[in-house]
């Protein structure tokens, strides 16, 4: 377990108290087979469940009764053909001793307190299922069918779920801090090795066996590519080439499942081009300016449209843009240029509780997503509190597709030069990406080490590693 004892008591006491009647189900995650049964992935507890009781093993589930406070860790026991082969493990009941929960049944017993619950008439309270045999073990207990297990799981447990997570404790800020050490020394490393010939897939697989040397895996699957205009550009065997970026976007997760994310952009010859400092120099600036204005009260969606503002403004200084700033956002002109949103929430997973519906996540009922191209993108748009982690992730890509269409169809054609735009489409993209921390009066960056993005750190750094 990582934290204490106590803090999965309180954390179960206080979703208890937040959805008030019903019972709980919280379901852990099984070994995925690969390819056949015994050939599994790596093992990865369900976020959710491991947040409120905190145990790594597989097959497990969590009840909790609302209303008369009885906690059950529901799961069978290893048997011997088990510990032959991987080992003495920790018992259920001593797992459940661990985590403060006084009560233990085998998994046939599950059906048997679901039906109780239903027999007397009770809700029986779910998260919306990701994994198909949990879909598959959730309609044999209520019968409802998968199709629609989404739609009917519990909204009270959901809300009560993000409100609890969504801030982070300080034992949580600490593990968090220790991911992002291990991203400092993933990108460093890929910047270092950011040099004609290295192939995108090589410095992809060292991002692997970084994290992995420290207990971790990666968060995500790494983002490598020349291509940064494609924005899940994952890596190949194409070699670096001079003169062109390198976009790396990659994280940690650690042994403790809590993420780090970050994104770089390397100049592949060691210094930028005029036409890429432009470019990047923008990017830049959108970046700090999200950490002048990120503080409890104020709605990450404001900040995004900030961020906005102020690439037209620099984008029209370089005639790539045109006519009021404000209607050219207004009417999601930038959008060209910056087709997703500035962050989302972090956590135990890189996009965090996003499996729960990001509309609960992100958004409540003073701010509401946006249906317009670009700015629907924004997985996290309301009110900061302290306590929250959220990315902040600008970019500019010309992506040479969007451009065509665009352009095709005069879409905005009042707010972009086209003919200015099509110069650049051999540009590729630029993002820049960190995670912050919402304090009391303000926001920081989450780790001690800092890794390079201004130009003039970025050239330094790489002119250090050819010493």
């Amino acid at each position: 377990m990582l934290f204490s004892r106590e803090t999965y008591v309180e954390r179960r006491a206080a979703l208890r108290q937040l959805v008030g009647e019903g019972l709980i189900l919280l379901f852990g995650n099984n070994d995925a087979p690969m390819n056949y049964p015994a050939n599994a992935y790596k093992f990865r507890q369900d976020s959710s469940f491991l947040y409120f009781f905190g145990q790594h093993r597989d097959g497990l589930v969590g009840v909790i009764d609302c209303e008369s406070g009885v906690e059950t860790l529901v799961g069978d026991e290893i048997d011997i053909d088990d510990i032959v082969w991987y080992g003495s493990v920790t018992s259920v009941v001593e797992m459940a001793q661990q985590s403060g929960v006084a009560e233990t049944a085998p998994m046939a017993k599950l059906a048997e307190l679901v039906a109780a619950a239903k027999a007397q008439g009770r809700k029986v309270h779910f998260l919306p299922p990701y994994r198909h045999d949990t879909m598959i073990q959730l309609m044999d207990l209520t019968g409802i069918h998968p199709s629609q297990q989404k739609a009917e799981a519990s909204l009270a447990l959901i809300n009560a779920v993000v409100k609890l997570r969504s801030k982070k404790s300080a034992e949580e800020i600490a593990e968090m801090e220790r991911a992002s050490h291990i991203g400092y020394l993933m990108h460093t490393a890929a910047m270092s090795m950011a040099k004609p010939g290295v192939t995108e897939r090589y410095i992809g697989g060292v991002l692997d066996g970084i994290a992995a040397s420290h207990g971790a895996i990666c968060s995500f699957q790494s983002i490598v590519s020349m291509h940064g205009e494609v924005l899940h550009g994952y890596p190949s065997n194409r070699e670096l080439e001079a003169g062109r970026l390198l976009l790396v976007d990659a994280g940690a997760e650690t042994v403790n499942h809590y993420c780090s994310d970050h994104t770089r952009t390397t100049p592949i010859s060691g210094k930028f081009t005029q036409r890429q400092k432009d470019i990047y120099d923008i990017v830049v600036d959108c970046h700090d300016l999200a950490l002048t204005h990120c503080r409890p009260g104020v709605r990450y969606y404001d900040v995004h449209m900030d961020v906005c503002r102020l690439m037209t403004e620099r984008l029209k200084s370089l005639g790539l843009m045109k006519g009021n700033t404000e209607d050219a956002v207004q009417a999601g002109a930038h959008a060209l240029f910056l087709p997703h949103g500035l962050g989302h929430m972090m956590g135990m997973d890189v996009h965090d509780m996003e499996g729960l519906g990001q509309i609960h996540v992100g958004y409540d009922a003073e701010t509401r997503p946006s249906s317009q191209f670009g700015t629907a993108s924004l997985r996290f748009g309301r009110r900061l509190e302290e306590g929250f982690v959220v990315t902040d992730e600008p970019g500019i890509y010309f992506i040479p597709d969007l451009i065509d269409l665009w352009r095709k169809e005069g879409i905005n054609k009042d707010f972009l030069n086209f003919d200015v735009i099509d110069t650049y489409k051999d540009f590729g993209g630029i993002r820049i990406e960190d995670d912050v921390l919402i304090t009391a009066d303000g926001c920081r960056f989450l780790g001690d080490e800092r890794i390079p993005y201004h130009t003039a750190e970025v050239e330094a750094f790489l002119e250090s590693q050819n010493l």
